[in-house]
This record gives C-alpha cells, sequence and structure tokens, in this order.
C-alpha cells in the first residue's frame, strides 16, 4: 500500500500531491528548487511558470518512468514543455525521452524553433540531429525559403561555429560562390 502524500502543489489552479521521498529520490533538484524560498501557500507549493498538464506530465514520469499516452500532435507539443521542465529538475532520462520525440519533428518547419531549445537546455543529441538537417542543403533551401531572414542571424547568434561549418560546407561543394560568403 502507497503511504498517505505529504506534499501538495498548486499549479495552473488545480491542485497535486505527491511523496516527497519520491520526488527526492528522483530529482534531488526539484526538491531543492521547490522546497527552498517563498513558494509555499496554505501547505501548498506554488508553481507559476508550468502549465498544469505540463506538471501532471512530469509527475507520471517521476513516478512510472514513462510518459502517459498521447497522441502525436500531443507529445510533441508536450515533449518541448517537458524538455524544459526535464533540464531544469536534472531528469537526464526524461529529457533524452523529449529529445527523441522532438528529433523525429525536425522538417523546415520546426528547426529553428528545435535547435533554439536544443542550444537553450544542452542537448547534444538534438542539436546534432537540427545540424545534421541543415547540412543537407535541399533542406536548409527548404528552411531558408519558409524563413522570414532570420534563420542566420540566429545561427551566428546562437551557434556560430555552426554558420562557420554550413559556410565551409556550402563553398567546398560549390553552392555557393566563395565571393558571397559573408564574414562576421
Amino acid at each position: 500500500m502507497v503511504a498517505a502524500t505529504d506534499v501538495s502543489f498548486l499549479v495552473g489552479g488545480e491542485t497535486f500531491s505527491a511523496h516527497k521521498c519520491v520526488l527526492e529520490a528522483r530529482s534531488p533538484a526539484f526538491v531543492a528548487e521547490l522546497f527552498t524560498g517563498d513558494t509555499t501557500t496554505r501547505g501548498c507549493i506554488r508553481i507559476d511558470d508550468m502549465p498544469a498538464q505540463v506538471f501532471k506530465t512530469l509527475l507520471h514520469f517521476i513516478y512510472t518512468d514513462s510518459l502517459p499516452e498521447m497522441n502525436e500532435q500531443e507529445e510533441s507539443l508536450m515533449a518541448e514543455h517537458l524538455l524544459a521542465a526535464a533540464d531544469r529538475f536534472d531528469l537526464p532520462e526524461l529529457k533524452l525521452i523529449c529529445e527523441d520525440i522532438l528529433s523525429s519533428e525536425i522538417n523546415e518547419n520546426t528547426v529553428t524553433r528545435i535547435l533554439d531549445l536544443a542550444i537553450q537546455h544542452r542537448c547534444e543529441t538534438l542539436h546534432d540531429a537540427c545540424i545534421e538537417f541543415l547540412e543537407d542543403h535541399p533542406a536548409l533551401d527548404a528552411v531558408m525559403a519558409a524563413d522570414d531572414g532570420s534563420l542566420l542571424e540566429h545561427v551566428a547568434k546562437s551557434c556560430p561555429e555552426l554558420l562557420k561549418d554550413l559556410c565551409a560546407d556550402w563553398c567546398d561543394d560549390g553552392s555557393i560562390e566563395i565571393d558571397m560568403v559573408m564574414c562576421t
């Protein structure tokens, strides 16, 4: 029989109950962040910066080491939110699951957003998947055609080494003339 819960969370207007010992065992960072400071209200720990459904899914993972059943669209959107939570609460297994889900979602319309997530949350595997996608010149052409012109600026700011590598690849295979390469 499962012991009574000993901690409650107020997230997005919903209350969730949990076991502090389970949270601590799975994520010491979770406990360190949430059980310090001024986040309690009437015995509940208030989390204001996370949607209730994301927190519910996070707790599900902490207790079961798996994600609940979701349709493909829900899973992709949830993976973006969970990636941030996994990074925040130091849950490397959840982070890898989210990276895997997001890697399968990389296309011309999503690569910029997913690359930004990979950089922001230090996801090497996801970052590499985005780079591999961008190094495919037809894919990059499609991304550039769909982009508002900010992709190269984004890449230059967030990942200058990538821009250097892409320019070198373009020059090596004759995709662009050498005098068209802009140096920063």
